[in-house]
């Protein structure tokens, strides 16, 4: 599952789309001009738990509060979102530094592939496992969930199927602790279907479009994790999280986590007043302002985070014709946004060529349609835009298109050279920026721009994603906020996602996204160097690269 984050400075770690890789690093204070792979670096300041003081509290930034704290509602599927839930709900696998999978203990004794004809998942839930008040987390929560996203109901407003519309039914199993999900149709990331970005929730929640619409619109309802939502501060723009009294597992060492809304500019001098513990670095700028910070170090990792453009293609749009945005992507030059934007922070900055997987992940591989000014101008030449002037025109229409973005100085620098870009073969982009409270429910999800900047930001199943963003269906957007696609694209996304076979379903997968830059659906622009200004104090927290955090033992070493 991928979700959505609109700066381009997460300062919470979130685990990584790659499932194959291997090795793994730490360091003090990670040059951000070294090499740092994909899969071989994990930059957390590792310490045992006894190295750690009892108690403490983590403060990070957010640029809005949560518009639904549901993550499997379309208003819910927000990065932001996912970093607060995720000390406080259930997850069935865990990663390590290698992007390797481990079935999440806490929550499951064992989650197996029992059978491929038909495919059956089970689930054995831990005999622990309990709400936050009090209640077991059965085979009903499952089940109600896999109804809430099999799509059935088009009155659930689900961020993504994940893989339910292809369940045939969820039954309990030797007990109440046990579920055994069936499959009418395989399905390939079936893993991450309570994994990655994707939390179990109670029945409470999704055993009806009501609930699932509106019941955690306000604040959480049932959690289960080491950590709970302690208070909620709407005036203060504040979020904490507390110890979950009624956690099973091991005690966290942390008293509370504490998250403050704050505006993009405001988040590094956060960090240097002592205000908050740790703050995603966007150019070599920030960069060099926190170095020369006593008390903070830098961490890195690559991330899990990419920039991109989406278009909209829905009808009546000025890019609604697919050849318009396919001459547009190819005149915007991603190498020299890459070289302007991360140069200093990576050692040899490059655009991210691929909507799947990214740079270091098996998988990879250059997709892209190439930087051709020259052929975008006569592509457009063809399809009736004539120069008039410095613009095009066609019908007596301009080509002038908005760009919407969260208001961040990255994103601001990215479309200025876009806009330069552009304007060389007669397109004029005026930039608009946002401010993040309803950045994505009052522009994004309604389709109010013509293109439009956020950073997407996945798990380690993006199979799961195709039909999310790049599938086109009728009353059931998910994450193609653009409204664009094919029936052969659909059908590709099918049968790739109904692959069990890896190798093959890689194969499937880049054929997707060959097919996915012809559409002029999106364009991807860069992968996040993950370069996180901490605490020095701060242990097994910081740049995570592939590997979930273990929020029982971050804390503040002694």
């Amino acid at each position: 599952m991928r979700i959505r984050s609109m700066t381009t400075r997460l300062a919470i770690p979130l685990v990584v789309v790659s499932l194959i890789a291997a090795g793994c690093g730490s360091g003090k204070d990670s040059s951000p001009t070294g090499e740092a792979a994909l899969g071989t670096t994990n930059d957390i300041n590792p310490k045992d738990v006894s190295e750690l003081r009892d108690g403490g509290n983590l403060r990070l930034s957010l640029s809005a509060l949560p518009q639904n704290w549901n993550a499997l509602h379309t208003d819910g599927n927000d990065a932001q979102i996912a970093g607060v839930l995720r000390p406080t709900m259930p997850r069935a696998f865990a990663t390590n530094a290698s992007a390797e999978l481990s079935v999440n203990t806490d929550y499951f004794t064992d989650v197996s592939l029992s059978s491929t004809d038909p495919q059956q998942v089970t689930y054995t839930i831990n005999p622990k496992a309990v709400w936050s008040d009090g209640s077991p987390i059965t085979w009903e929560d499952i089940s109600s969930q896999a109804n809430a996203l099999s799509g059935k109901d088009k009155s659930y407003l689900i961020a993504i199927a994940n893989g339910f519309d292809r369940v045939e039914k969820v039954e309990r199993g030797v007990d109440d602790r046990q579920a055994i999900i069936t499959f009418d149709q395989h399905y390939a990331d079936w893993r991450g279907q309570f994994a990655g970005n994707s939390f179990l929730y109670p029945k409470s929640v999704t055993s009806s479009a009501e609930a699932f619409n509106k019941s955690v619109v306000d604040g959480p309802g049932l959690s289960a994790g080491p950590f709970k939502v302690q208070s909620i501060d709407r005036g203060q723009g504040r979020i904490v999280l507390e110890r979950n009294p009624l956690w099973w597992g091991n005690t966290p060492k942390l008293d509370t986590i504490t998250f403050s809304v704050l505006d993009s500019a405001a988040t590094l001098p956060a960090l240097q007043n002592n205000e908050i513990d740790a703050v995603g670095l966007g150019d070599i700028n920030d960069v060099q302002t926190a170095r020369s910070t006593p008390g903070i170090v830098i961490r890195r990792a690559p991330g899990n985070q990419w920039s991109h453009l989406t278009f909209n293609g829905a009808p009546g749009s000025i890019l609604a014709e697919q050849g318009v945005r396919v001459a547009i992507s190819k005149a915007i030059d991603r190498q020299g946004i890459a070289n302007a934007i991360q140069n200093g922070l990576v050692q040899d900055p490059k655009p991210l060529n691929n909507h799947v997987y990214l740079v270091g992940q098996q998988g990879y591989q250059d997709n892209s349609l190439g930087f051709d000014p020259t052929a975008a101008a006569s592509e457009l030449d063809a399809l009736g835009w004539k120069l008039n002037g410095d613009v095009r025109e066609k019908d007596g229409r301009k080509l002038e298109i908005r760009d919407v973005m969260y208001n961040d100085d990255t994103w601001v620098s990215i479309a200025q050279i876009i806009q330069q870009n552009l304007a060389q073969i007669g397109v004029k982009l005026n930039i608009e920026t946002k401010r993040g409270a309803g950045f994505f429910a009052d522009n994004i999800h309604p389709g109010n721009f013509d293109v439009a900047q956020w950073s997407w930001v996945g798990d380690p199943f993006p199979l799961g994603s195709l039909n999310q963003i790049y599938g086109l269906y009728p009353d059931d957007v998910q994450g193609n906020y653009g409204r664009i696609g094919s029936p052969e694209l659909n059908a590709l996304i099918e049968q790739t996602v109904s692959e069990l076979d890896p190798a093959k379903a890689i194969e499937l997968a880049n054929q997707v996204d060959r097919k996915v830059f012809e559409e002029g659906h999106s364009l991807p622009l860069m992968q996040s160097p993950g370069n996180v200004a901490v605490r020095d104090t701060l242990a097994n927290y910081g740049a995570a690269g592939l590997a979930s955090l273990d929020y029982t033992k971050i804390g503040f070493v002694k």
